[in-house]
């Protein structure tokens, strides 16, 4: 238990950008298995739609420190390669 004030309200705090962070990792997950079943159902345009989403929320997660710059770049282009591969 912290014994001052100062670290309480950090524990508060920290807990909140866990949470926070929990979430938009857990969407950015389900977005990425929703791909993998777009592309092994070879539909290109559902595919497409999904791959605009998982930048978006990769460029948000680096946005807001949740992810490297050098992680979400490396997923775009490998996502990328994957949906260009069915195409």
């Amino acid at each position: 238990m912290p014994q001052i004030e100062s670290q309480a309200k950090r524990v508060l705090t920290n807990r909140k950008a866990q949470l926070r962070n929990r979430s938009q990792k857990s969407a950015l997950r389900t977005e990425i298995r929703s791909l993998h079943s777009a592309i092994e159902a070879n539909d290109v345009e559902t595919a497409q739609q999904i791959l605009n989403t998982i930048n978006s929320k990769l460029d948000q997660g680096v946005t807001s420190n949740i992810h490297h710059k050098n992680f979400a770049s490396r997923q775009k282009s490998t996502y990328a390669k994957l949906v260009n591969s069915i195409s």
